[in-house]
C-alpha cells in the first residue's frame, strides 16, 4: 500500500510511503530545483532527451531532491538531506531551488513531521555524497547565523573517501561542496566513516557505486525477502536508465557506466525496488531490460 501525502507546489508527491517487508519507508521530496538539461544528459542529444522531459526557456528542466526515511527498529534513519537553509537568495535562484517549508522550515522537515516525526527523532543519517544538494540539510543557520547539525540525536555516515574528496576540491567541483554542511559534524564528534560496502543497521547497507564522484555510494534495504535501493546520482531520475545516459556532472562517466551497469543488472535480476532521487515525478520503480536498453518496469 503506498499513501501520498501533497503540500508542495513541486511536481509529484511530497511525501509518499509505501512498506517494504515490516519497514515503512518514506519519500519526502525536499524541495525542487532545475538545472540545464544538456548537464543533466551529459552527451546525449537534446533532439533524445527533449523526448521524454521538457525544458523550460533556460533549458532548464525540473528536478527534484527526494530524501527517504526509513522506521527501522534500531531507529529512525534519513538518507540524504537535500540542501538544507543556509544558502542565499541568489544561490537559490541560480539553481532555482525551492524548498522553504511552512513558519520557516525547510520542505525536509516539513516532511519529516507530516511522517509523524521530528528532527530529533533522527538517530542515523546517511549521505550518498557530499554535494550541496545531498548534504545541505546536514546541518542549518540557526536565528543566532550559528551552523549547527540539524539532526542533534543522529550520528551521520558517508564514505571516508568522499570526506577527503570534497575537503580537497578542484576549479571544477569547489561549487558543489560545501564544508559547512559536514565540518560543524566532524567538530561535534557525530560522523562515521566508513570504507568500502558496509552493514550501518542491519538490514541497511552502503555499496560503493563510484563515478559521479569518486566514492559515491547507493544504499540498499533489505526487509521481509524484499529490497529497496536509494540511488542517489548514479541514476538520479528515471530518464536515466539507459547505461549511456549519464549526467555532465559526473566526474568520471564511464567509471558511472560500469557502476550503473552492474548495479542495474542486479536490480533486474533480484527484482528490487528502487528510488529515483532527483525525479520530480517518479520517486518509487523498479527496473525492467527491454533487450536494449533498462527502462521502468510497467
Amino acid at each position: 500500500m503506498t499513501e501520498v501525502y501533497a503540500q508542495y507546489p513541486f511536481p509529484g508527491p511530497a511525501l509518499e510511503t509505501r512498506m517494504l517487508g515490516r519497514l515503512r519507508v518514506h519519500a519526502i521530496q525536499a524541495g525542487g530545483q532545475q538545472l540545464d538539461g544538456g548537464a543533466m544528459f551529459g552527451v546525449v542529444p537534446k533532439t533524445l532527451w527533449s523526448r521524454r522531459i521538457g525544458a523550460d526557456e533556460k533549458n532548464r528542466i525540473p528536478l527534484g531532491m527526494r530524501c527517504l526515511l526509513v522506521e527501522h527498529d534500531d531507529g529512525l534513519v534519513l538518507l540524504d538531506t537535500g540542501s538544507g537553509n543556509k544558502e542565499t537568495p541568489k544561490f537559490h535562484d541560480i539553481y532555482a531551488i525551492e524548498n522553504r517549508g511552512a513558519e520557516g522550515r525547510t520542505a525536509l522537515e516539513d516532511g519529516i513531521r507530516a511522517a509523524g516525526f521530528t528532527p530529533e527523532d533522527v538517530t542515523l543519517v546517511i549521505n550518498t555524497h557530499l554535494h550541496f544538494d545531498h548534504a545541505g540539510g546536514n546541518t542549518w543557520r540557526a536565528p543566532s547565523g550559528e551552523v549547527l547539525p540539524a539532526f542533534p540525536n543522529a550520528r551521520y555516515v558517508v564514505q571516508a573517501g568522499e570526506r577527503a574528496y570534497a575537503e580537497h576540491p578542484n576549479e571544477r567541483t569547489t561549487a558543489s561542496y560545501f564544508p559547512a554542511n559536514w565540518a560543524p559534524i566532524v567538530a561535534a564528534g557525530r560522523f562515521d566513516f566508513v570504507s568500502g560496502a558496509r552493514e550501518i543497521v542491519p538490514g541497511i547497507e552502503v555499496r560503493p557505486t563510484p563515478g559521479h564522484t569518486p566514492h559515491h555510494q547507493s544504499v540498499l534495504i533489505r526487509s521481509g525477502g524484499e529490497t529497496l535501493c536509494f540511488l542517489g546520482d548514479l541514476v538520479a531520475t528515471s530518464h536515466h536508465l539507459p547505461l549511456p545516459w549519464i549526467m555532465g556532472y559526473d566526474v568520471e562517466p564511464l567509471v558511472t557506466l560500469e557502476s550503473k551497469r552492474a548495479l542495474l543488472a542486479e536490480a533486474v535480476r533480484d527484482d528490487w525496488q528502487v528510488v529515483f532521487e532527483h525525479d520530480a515525478h517518479v520517486g518509487f520503480g523498479r527496473v525492467a531490460h527491454d533487450g536494449k536498453a533498462y527502462r521502468l518496469a510497467d
